[in-house]
């Protein structure tokens, strides 16, 4: 423990200072309480990461939920109805969890998972444009194309662009330098700038030069450009802003409905964190992902249970854990305490931060998940992986990230159809010989319906006086429906003077009559040659 807490007290402190503005971000783009993004982000850390058997995954609020608890919390009339759905849905997690359903991430294409995360780093950048240069009217944590202020992630840059705040972009630009000297030159000058992080000395330097600038100045920062922590007066002010669900809504059928929705939306994108951050991770651990399905119904129900938003693995701060050095799941929990602690004891602190200094943290993150050099080598991987893995990028930048991954896996499964259409046989043709071409067709080892086309154009395709040589000796499964295609081909071959020459484990048939009778098939079923 002592050893791997040099690297994760570092680690955690990054991660801290990303999840800070990403809690209340998500929150307000939820048009739920401020402070319950900041719950969330404790649970997530302390709770989720206790019980996780992840070592590098930092669970919080998600900013892929924010347009269903949007909704939810109208349509169910009040957030403390909206939590009785979260304490719902982290049960039904529990249920995915002992039912092992957390298998569903290992059926997603790498192409897609690699996509996944281009495109988050891309969107990360994108997003965080506007903060750097202090043009902050949408929130943190809106991470779709279409905004909650009817701007778009584009168009949203160009306002920025054209409203720039000085002060801001002078101290981003400062932040952003000292990351790069940081992770380029002094990291490797010695062991004090390894233990101290350029993000930790970043925040200090936005800090400061709040303090020296104000924020009445030409060079000064405005309140509206800085972290927005709840400050309580009191510890009854700071319990006052805790919620608490309705319970009387339990046999409301929408509150179900929108319980449901949470556990198969947050167990989805669980999941596929899950596998972005092991193919991430330096150190290859697997997370086992039935036990983070318990993880994170368990958070749930403690996050609902006392005002949170619903709680995901997410993407963000699990690669900025991974980036910083973190090695064990004490980063994510000591990030939550870290959260805890910022709430209860320095708000006011805490409320000085540039959001521009944030920025350029996430510039680091983002510029990290989506490398030149990926697209590079995705490209020249050819298409069978470049094309799932641009359209799960362009589809989470110009949508979000569940549609995104949707187009990806869907253009990854039409790859699958297209490449098992065209390997499911081979075709071998040779010189006529007895005035007859000689022609060998050999079937795959696993021949489906897929292939009923690319086989039927082969048979159709023959030409008349030819000698077929079929051979299924390395077939293992044979669709009923294939051999319905070759039954009608043993019918025409006879008009069009094909001899066929049957080859299997079985035996060695000349033109046979029936191959539903060589195969001693009843209708409708299907083959096992192994």
């Amino acid at each position: 423990m002592l050893k791997s807490i040099k690297s994760d007290l570092p680690a955690s402190i990054v991660v801290f200072f990303v999840a800070l503005p990403l809690c209340l971000g998500i929150a307000l783009a939820s048009g739920a309480p401020l402070f319950s993004g900041l719950i969330s982000g404790i649970v997530g850390g302390v709770v989720v990461g206790s019980l996780s058997g992840s070592k590098i995954g930092v669970s919080g609020p998600a900013a892929g939920l924010a347009a269903i608890v949007l909704t939810a919390i109208g349509t169910l009339g009040s957030y403390e109805n909206f939590l009785v759905a979260v304490v719902l849905g982290g049960i039904i997690q529990l249920i995915f969890g002992f039912l092992k359903a957390g298998i569903i991430g290992y059926y997603f294409p790498s192409s897609v998972i690699k996509g996944m995360l281009t495109g988050i780093g891309i969107i990360i950048i994108l997003k965080q444009i506007p903060h750097f240069f202090g043009y902050d009217s949408d929130p943190e944590g809106d991470f779709a194309f279409f905004q909650v202020d009817g701007e778009n992630t584009f168009s949203e840059i160009f306002m920025a662009l054209n409203n720039i705040s000085l002060g801001s972009t002078i101290i981003g630009l400062i932040g952003l330098g000292i990351l790069l000297l940081w992770s380029n030159v002094l990291s490797n000058k010695g062991k004090i700038f390894q233990l101290i992080q350029g993000p930790l000395v970043a925040v200090v330097a936005g800090i400061i030069y709040f303090l020296i600038t104000g924020s009445n100045s030409k060079f000064g920062i405005s309140p509206s450009h800085l972290v927005s922590v709840p400050v309580p007066e009191s510890l009854d002010s700071f319990l006052g802003q805790f919620s608490f669900p309705n319970f009387s809504q339990i046999t409301n059928p929408e509150v179900w409905i929108v319980a449901f929705t949470i556990a198969l939306v947050a167990s989805l994108e669980t999941l596929l964190c899950v596998e972005a951050t092991d193919k991430l991770d330096p150190h290859k651990n697997v997370t086992p992902t039935n036990r983070e399905l318990l993880a994170q119904g368990t958070g749930n129900i403690v996050s609902g249970l006392i005002g949170g938003l619903p709680i995901t693995q997410v993407i963000v701060r699990s690669s900025a854990n991974i980036q910083s050095g973190g090695r064990t799941k004490m980063s994510a929990i000591i990030h939550g305490l870290l959260l805890l602690t910022a709430v209860i004891l320095i708000p006011r602190l805490i409320n000085k931060i540039p959001l521009s200094v944030l920025a350029a943290i996430l510039f680091i993150v983002g510029y990290k998940l989506a490398k030149p050099a990926l697209f590079k080598k995705m490209y020249k991987l050819g298409w069978k992986q470049s094309v799932p893995f641009f359209v799960t990028v362009i589809g989470i930048v110009f949508t979000d990230l569940l549609v995104g991954i949707g187009l990806g896996l869907l253009v990854g499964i039409v790859v699958i159809l297209l490449k098992s259409y065209q390997n499911s046989h081979f075709l071998h043709i040779e010189d006529k010989s007895n005035g007859k071409h000689k022609i060998k067709m050999e079937l795959a080892e696993e021949v489906t319906f897929f292939n009923k086309g690319a086989i039927l154009k082969e048979l159709d395709s023959l030409p008349i006086d030819t000698y077929l040589e079929f051979d299924v000796t390395k077939t293992r499964y044979l669709d009923y429906d294939i051999i319905e295609i070759l039954e009608d081909f043993a019918f025409k071959a006879k008009e069009r003077n094909i001899d066929i020459k049957l080859i299997s484990k079985r035996g060695i048939v000349e033109n046979p009559s029936s191959f539903i009778e060589f195969f001693q098939l009843r209708p409708k079923s299907n083959i096992s040659l192994s």
